[in-house]
C-alpha cells in the first residue's frame, strides 16, 4: 500500500513539472533580442514617432505617455481578468494587460529606428486583501511581427504623403514696356511757319 502511495505521489509531481519543463527556453543574446525588438525605417524621427503612436491607439493600447524631443512612448491594453485555476483554488483574483514602450531615435543617413518591449502584466489579489504583481517579458516573434507590419504600412503613408510637393504659384515675372524702335526714315521734319508780314 505504502509503495503504491511512493508511486501515486511521484507520477503526480513528474507530471506537473513537464509542463514546467516544457516552457522553458533558452535565453535570447542581446543581439537576438534586438534583431526582434527593433526595426530602422528611411524617414525621420517626426514621421516615424507619430506612426508608433497611431499603430498602438489602432491596436486599442491607451497612452500613458508620448513625448517626441526624447524619444519614448508608453502604453497599454485595458485590463483583462487573468484569474487562474490556481489562483482559484487559493481564493485569489487576477487582473492584467499588456504594456509596451517604444523608443524612437533619429539615425545618421537620414533614418530612423524604434525598439519595442512589450511586457505581459499581472496583478494578483487575495481574498485577505494581499495583492502581488508580477511583469514577463514578451519573445513571442508573432506579437512583434503584428506591430511591425503595421509599423511598415503606416511610415509608407505617411511618407509617400509627405513626399508630395505642394506646387507653387510661379512668381509673375515683372512686365516692362516693349521699347518703341523709331524709323529715322520716316521722321518727318516739322517746317516752322513763317510770321505774317506786318505794315
Amino acid at each position: 500500500m505504502f509503495k503504491k502511495i511512493v508511486i501515486a505521489t511521484a507520477s503526480v509531481a513528474l507530471l506537473s513539472g513537464t509542463p514546467a519543463e516544457a516552457k522553458k527556453k533558452p535565453e535570447m543574446t542581446s543581439l537576438e533580442l534586438q534583431a526582434l525588438q527593433s526595426h530602422e525605417y528611411e524617414t525621420t524621427k517626426e514621421i516615424l514617432f507619430a506612426s508608433v503612436v497611431s499603430v498602438f491607439l489602432d491596436l486599442g493600447y491607451q497612452l500613458s505617455n508620448a513625448d517626441l524631443p526624447s524619444g519614448f512612448i508608453t502604453a497599454s491594453s485595458p485590463m483583462k481578468n487573468k484569474t487562474s485555476i490556481w489562483d482559484a483554488l487559493g481564493s485569489s483574483k487576477g487582473s492584467g494587460n499588456t504594456k509596451v514602450t517604444a523608443f524612437v531615435e533619429q539615425m545618421p543617413g537620414g533614418r530612423a529606428r524604434v525598439r519595442l518591449n512589450f511586457v505581459n502584466s499581472k496583478t494578483t489579489s487575495g481574498m485577505w486583501g494581499g495583492s502581488s504583481a508580477e511583469d514577463k517579458p514578451i519573445f513571442d516573434p508573432i506579437t512583434y511581427k503584428v506591430a511591425w507590419d503595421k509599423i511598415d504600412e503606416a511610415v509608407f503613408t505617411r511618407t509617400a504623403t509627405t513626399a508630395v510637393t505642394v506646387p507653387t504659384p510661379a512668381v509673375a515675372a515683372e512686365s516692362k514696356p516693349a521699347p518703341i524702335v523709331v524709323n529715322p526714315a520716316a521722321v518727318v521734319p516739322v517746317v516752322p511757319k513763317p510770321a505774317p508780314a506786318t505794315r
